[in-house]
């Protein structure tokens, strides 16, 4: 055999194998797990080593997934997010699926009742830390911009479920959430509001006090009637639950369970002491869901004037429009609590 015929030889025998090894580094399955598929989360400012320990335990060969995202360039530029990595995907179907756009979220957030704790409750479900996001809902020149201070700025968070990008920021989550909240407030719910006499912030307040003093639905309308009566007439709203959020601000703890307010406690120094000041607190005791603000906008025309629980239906009140009738229908649950013992 002559020289040229067995270099043309070994040419073709390395082209072979470089075609192979071509074929298997680029599109034989890479993938080592056996579901049908696996979510890889790529936090913002990532690095492509990042991506490699998170892609290591999934993969037949890493070293291959290496020199794929070489020719590919991908090792040049990560991007963040959520991505569904399918069962016997290939290299250059991996790299294509973490440069292509990320999947969506369901972010769900119904009952905290402060920022803090909602912060802490998006950040587990988005990548963003509590501590950015808190800094987001708190940012002062936002918050003077859009007409919103500390006391208040938990209205623009409406409980719901929302899809986000899982590599939301915390500035945009929140936005987002204001975009919400303005088209949540349309022209004819504002209205509603203003022929109650207040504007969306003060229903928010009002739809938050609402919120923990029934669970039931049905009686919420009589409830916000019954507030927006006494308001009218300029009297102390007098409401157990801004007591307790007193109880719970002043002793900084919002763990603590308080079954009873007592006497005592109406004395409490703060501006959520509706028994010590006239109208509305500063802002919501609590995330106002959306059917207690509809109950608000939606309240009964009454002339209602006080409530207290009703030991024989539990869960509901007893309505007045008298003091006298009132203070019957308090003494029978004060009884009522006396022989349950049930104290703080």
């Amino acid at each position: 055999m002559n020289k040229i015929k067995l270099i043309t030889i070994i040419l073709i025998s390395l082209s072979s194998i470089i075609i192979v090894q071509f074929f298997i580094v680029f599109y034989f399955s890479n993938t080592s797990f056996e579901k049908e598929s696996i979510f890889l989360y790529v936090p913002n400012k990532s690095s492509y080593n990042d991506v490699l320990l998170q892609l290591k335990p999934h993969l037949k060969s890493i070293n291959n997934f290496r020199i794929a995202a070489k020719v590919k360039k991908y090792s040049l530029g990560v991007k963040s997010g959520k991505f569904k990595i399918d069962k016997k995907s290939n290299n250059n179907e991996i790299i294509n699926i973490l440069r292509g756009k990320g999947l969506t979220v369901k972010i769900t957030f119904n009952n905290q009742d402060r920022l803090e704790k909602l912060a802490g409750r998006i950040s587990k479900q988005i990548d963003p830390d509590s501590l950015s996001l808190i800094t987001a809902f708190r940012d002062s020149l936002f918050l003077r911009k859009e007409n919103f201070n500390l006391y208040n700025a938990i209205s623009m968070y409406l409980p719901n479920t929302y899809d986000f990008y899982w590599n939301t920021s915390a500035v945009n989550f929140r936005n987002r959430m204001l975009k919400e909240y303005r088209r949540f407030w349309s022209i004819e719910r504002v209205n509603q509001a203003k022929d109650k006499g207040i504007n969306p912030l003060q229903v928010s307040v009002l739809a938050s006090i609402i919120k923990k003093e029934t669970s039931k639905a049905d009686e919420r309308n009589r409830i916000a009637g019954v507030y927006l009566n006494r308001m009218k007439k300029e009297m102390l709203l007098q409401a157990d639950p801004t007591i307790i959020y007193s109880i719970k601000l002043i002793n900084d703890n919002f763990d603590t369970i308080i079954k009873r307010v007592l006497f005592s406690d109406l004395k409490i120094n703060s501006l959520y002491n509706t028994y010590k000041y006239k109208g509305l607190p500063p802002g919501p005791i609590s995330m106002p869901d959306l059917s207690s603000i509809n109950s608000v906008l939606n309240s009964e025309n009454h002339k209602y004037l006080f409530f207290v629980a009703d030991p024989t239906n539990p869960g509901y009140h007893k309505f007045s429009k008298s003091l006298k009738k009132h203070n019957y229908y308090r003494r029978k649950y004060i009884n009522w609590l006396n022989k349950k013992k049930s104290y703080r």
